[in-house]
């Protein structure tokens, strides 16, 4: 059995679901939110926090909130109800013309165009090209860390290798990779919401110069097409019948460039920091073929990077005999799910040899994130080269998290090449 993992004990519970919210996006909350989310279970798996407001913490739950298809994404009809000024935000417009913020009918148009460019032979075909990028970025870690100095785990290959495969997909060339990080991050911010005006006027900046940028790649793509995922895209909003509108290209292509990215930089964090924590699975992700399928699923349970999401009831339903009354928002906390004692034993430890995992961290139903076989492919190809070319890595200093809750990981994890 893997080593137990114990949860912090708090000295006192919170007075309510509505308290316990509050502490999950405080800076402590942030930090840790696993002991809080085991607060709110005390409540119910499906909980009523105030008017307006429903949280799923259960699996089923979530599962169900998830695949229920009379629950919507909040998108721009819905935002004009809640946030009447959120269209001054460029970084919010942006997002809301992709997929992940459109309800059917035209969710499945635009997923059906995105997918016929994204299909499993092609993610399949980039393995070569991810175990070479991965190959290239080790080296590059060795001359980094050739003279004992820490090196930046998490900008140096963490990031750079899941931006290097969107971006080899997309045609973005190398030389704006590291650019396209710094800006990437700032437009993320949007993601969390509008809780910070001034932040999210940075997220604007961002999508302004992203904006800028993509609307040039996209120019050069019509006027050249070439044998990669912007060209198929680009396309599509050219094609007659079903076809992207040039907003819902752009929508759908900071969509794919950053979810494409940010979500797997974190699981490949998560993944790294578990196996050295850990020497018994760090020397299987070495030695035994296979092992890193089951480990990167149970990396995705353990610490989902996607903590939650949400959706909206346009009208009153029932969600597992709970009555949800119309216009009330519903986060599914899949990093509560994935914790869920009815679904997983000991759910606090981790570990790699678990059967019938099926974490809930690229959500489920007809959002089901279309990037999540290659951000899988990507972790079970890179933990355990790096781990093979690196026998001694270690950890030197102390990670810092971003302070972000919905989407969880490191900004920055010194280690040692030895």
């Amino acid at each position: 059995m893997a080593e137990q993992v114990l949860e912090k004990e708090r000295p006192f519970r919170l007075s309510g679901p509505a308290a316990v919210i509050a502490a999950m996006v405080s800076p402590e909350g942030r930090r840790d939110p696993y002991p809080l989310y085991e607060e709110l279970r005390a409540f119910g798996n499906l909980v009523h926090v105030k008017p307006g407001l429903v949280v799923a913490v259960g699996y089923a739950e979530c599962t169900r909130v998830l695949r229920e298809p009379r629950l919507l994404v909040q998108d721009d009809k819905n935002y004009d109800l809640i946030y009447p000024n959120w269209r001054s935000h460029s970084s919010l417009r942006g997002f809301t013309n992709s997929m992940l913020y459109t309800n059917p009918p035209d969710h499945g148009r635009m997923r059906r165009l995105v997918t016929s460019a994204l299909t499993p032979r092609q993610v399949a075909s980039m393995r070569p090209t991810v175990e070479r990028m991965s190959g290239r970025l080790l080296d590059r870690l060795a001359d980094l860390g050739a003279d004992g100095s820490p090196v930046d785990l998490m900008g140096e290959f963490a990031f750079r290798l899941p931006v290097a495969v969107i971006s080899e997909l997309l045609g973005v060339p190398e030389d704006k990779q590291v650019w396209f990080r710094e800006v990437a991050a700032e437009v993320m911010i949007a993601l969390e919401g509008l809780t910070n005006v001034d932040e999210l006027s940075r997220a604007d900046r961002a999508m302004d110069d992203l904006s800028e940028y993509l609307n040039e790649l996209i120019e050069r793509r019509s006027r050249r097409p070439e044998d990669d995922l912007l060209t198929r895209l680009v396309q599509a909003r050219d094609d007659d019948g079903d076809r992207l509108t040039h907003d819902e290209l752009m929508g759908n292509l900071m969509l794919l460039l950053n979810a494409g990215f940010d979500t797997t930089t974190h699981l490949i964090g998560h993944g790294v920091l578990q196996a050295l924590e850990r020497p018994d699975f760090a020397e299987r992700l070495k030695n035994e073929p296979g092992f890193s399928v089951g480990y990167v699923e149970e990396t995705l349970r353990f610490e989902p990077p996607v903590q939650a999401t949400s959706r909206w009831a346009a009208t009153e339903v029932e969600v597992m005999g709970l009555r949800v009354p119309a216009d009330t928002k519903i986060v599914a906390i899949m990093g509560a799910g994935n914790r869920d004692p009815r679904r997983f034993p000991d759910p606090h430890t981790f570990d790699p040899d678990r059967k019938d995992v099926q974490p809930l961290s690229f959500a489920a139903g007809m959002h089901y994130c279309v990037g999540a076989p290659l951000a899988r492919m990507e972790a079970q190809i890179a933990l355990p080269m790096l781990l093979r070319r690196f026998p001694a890595l270690a950890v030197a200093g102390t990670p810092s998290y971003r302070d972000r809750w919905l989407v969880r990981g490191h900004d920055w994890v010194p280690v040692v090449i030895r």
